[in-house]
């Protein structure tokens, strides 16, 4: 149970969020700053001054006063006319997490929601029943308004939900969330549009999956050091004290840590002709590193911003006060993500340098293309151009969405950030990842296997035992894609974070 209001968002209520179903309660305290939030703007209504969006119109229409008697329905009006997203829905996951942060920034107190629809949002969690989200239509800024219209939607009895796996109408699914439509009143239904929870879940979703496949990679690059003989020196602990970057020390670490032990490396400590590895394989704690010290840097953006309050304008009790700002903008959030896209490509590109080095016996001292009867059989040819083209595909889409801009609202709204698109492209960037990390993994595998009788260390003959049960061993030509996807659900569901744990959580983000 996630009692809101008592305690800051933090990454494990995240990950619960996105992994399924989660039950969370209204705390006393936020329960009394709603209402006396709510409290406030009647107080100020009373007074016939102009309030943003409370009794004007929006964005270039807030000159245009609206009448008393038309105040409710101009907070219908919005959430009815925004709802203009397109594309395909949210998961679930993002979904979830989207309502949770949603109730979490508007129980601050500085919304002028009433407790009703705050009962109304929770009630909908705790019954799991998900609004039907398309992610096409925010430039977020002004809030990923398109998309929060649609989940706003459903809580006025209108729009489609997802209830056990099926699409309904809103007003089953509050029916099965057993609550009844919200009567919005002045000023909610922009409370509930105007933020930023769409864009960060998107980008927390999109970090959760980066921290999955760089556990993997790590464990990945070191099978491939040991199936080619590589070399453990340049994880010696010494060389990275002389560079003392929290991700690559710790990247060092695991390296050391997975390569202890191996009698595949005790082989060749004598007589080895090669004095230096690839970079791929030599570098690894200085790359890896970096991109898990970005990784790092992104998560203590974005759980921030799981925490704030970015709608306008707000409500301060205290003293009466509604200030029109520019927390709706998005900006960390889309640096966020983008710098996030920036460890994927890297991941990637570093992991498919492995893989070219695997299949070419000049490097590897292994079989042409990791197979028995090379020319007979292709091995693992074809698989590596998978993986190149995956990586293409990722650089390409690491291209920052931030440093873009579209003016919107008649040029009221004449800067905005992208986030959204900039991190609902993770998705598709980490599924690419975990494709290239399946290969390697069984590629290593492979290389592995052709050492034998010597053994690697215990936890890489553990994740070599993994692989193993998703992808046989190949003594000639079979089908890749089949394995490939087995090996990267595995990868995708966190089957190797037992051998690596702790990459977040090391570098003080949890």
């Amino acid at each position: 149970m996630i009692a809101i209001g008592e305690r800051p968002l933090d990454l494990a209520d995240i990950r619960a969020a996105l992994a399924g179903p989660i039950k969370v309660t209204l705390s006393d305290g936020a329960r009394a700053r709603i209402i006396r939030s709510a409290e406030t703007v009647k107080r100020l209504l009373a007074t016939g001054d102009a309030i943003y969006g409370v009794n004007t119109g929006f964005g270039k229409l807030a000159k245009t006063r609206i009448a008393m008697v038309d105040l409710d329905r101009l907070q219908v009006n919005i959430v009815r006319s925004h709802a203009a997203g397109v594309g395909a829905p949210l998961s679930a996951g993002v979904t979830r997490l989207i309502l949770l942060m949603k109730l979490n920034a508007l129980s601050q107190g500085a919304s002028g929601i009433s407790l009703a629809a705050m009962e109304a949002l929770a009630a909908l969690i705790n019954a799991d029943v998900l609004p039907v989200i398309p992610g096409q239509g925010s430039v977020g800024a002004s809030g990923d308004l398109a998309p929060l219209a649609h989940m706003s939607l459903v809580l006025i009895g209108e729009g489609e939900a997802m209830v056990k796996g099926a699409r309904v109408s809103g007003a089953e699914a509050l029916k099965a969330a057993g609550v009844a439509p919200v009567a919005l009143g002045p000023k909610e239904g922009l409370a509930l549009l105007n933020g930023t929870q769409v864009s960060t879940a998107l980008a927390l979703a999109g970090l959760v999956a980066a921290e999955r496949n760089a556990e993997a990679a790590i464990l990945a690059g070191a099978m491939s050091v040991d199936a080619v003989m590589g070399s453990d020196t340049p994880f010696d602990p010494r060389i990275h004290a002389l560079r003392p970057h929290p991700g690559q020390q710790l990247a060092a670490s695991h390296y050391r840590r997975l390569l202890g032990g191996s009698q595949i490396r005790a082989s060749h400590l004598e007589g080895d002709d090669r004095v230096q590895d690839p970079y791929s394989f030599r570098c690894q704690p200085q790359v890896m590193g970096a991109c898990l010290d970005l990784l790092a840097n992104a998560a203590r953006t974005l759980v921030i911003e799981a925490n704030a309050v970015s709608d306008n304008p707000l409500v301060f009790a205290e003293d009466g006060a509604v200030l029109s700002g520019g927390n709706f903008h998005a900006e960390p959030v889309a640096f966020a993500a983008d710098i996030i896209a920036m460890a994927i490509a890297e991941i990637g590109s570093l992991s498919e340098r492995r893989i070219a080095a695997l299949i070419d016996s000049s490097i590897s001292l292994l079989p042409p293309f990791l197979i028995r009867n090379p020319g007979l059989n292709s091995g693992f040819m074809i698989p590596q151009c998978t993986a190149a083209a995956l990586m293409s595909e990722n650089k390409q889409m690491s291209h920052p969405a931030s440093v873009d801009s579209a003016p919107t609202s008649a040029n009221q709204e004449d800067h905005v950030s992208m986030a959204t698109h900039g991190a609902r492209r993770l998705g598709l960037m980490n599924a690419n990842l975990s494709r290239i990390i399946a290969i390697e993994l069984m590629a290593a595998a492979e290389g592995i296997d052709f050492r034998r009788p010597l053994a690697s260390s215990a936890p890489i003959e553990e994740a070599h035992r993994i692989v193993r049960a998703k992808s046989a061993k190949r003594d000639e030509d079979r089908e890749f894609a089949t394995d490939t996807e087995a090996v990267a659900t595995l990868v995708e569901q966190g089957s190797f974070a037992q051998l690596v744990p702790e990459l977040l959580g090391a570098l003080g983000c949890r």
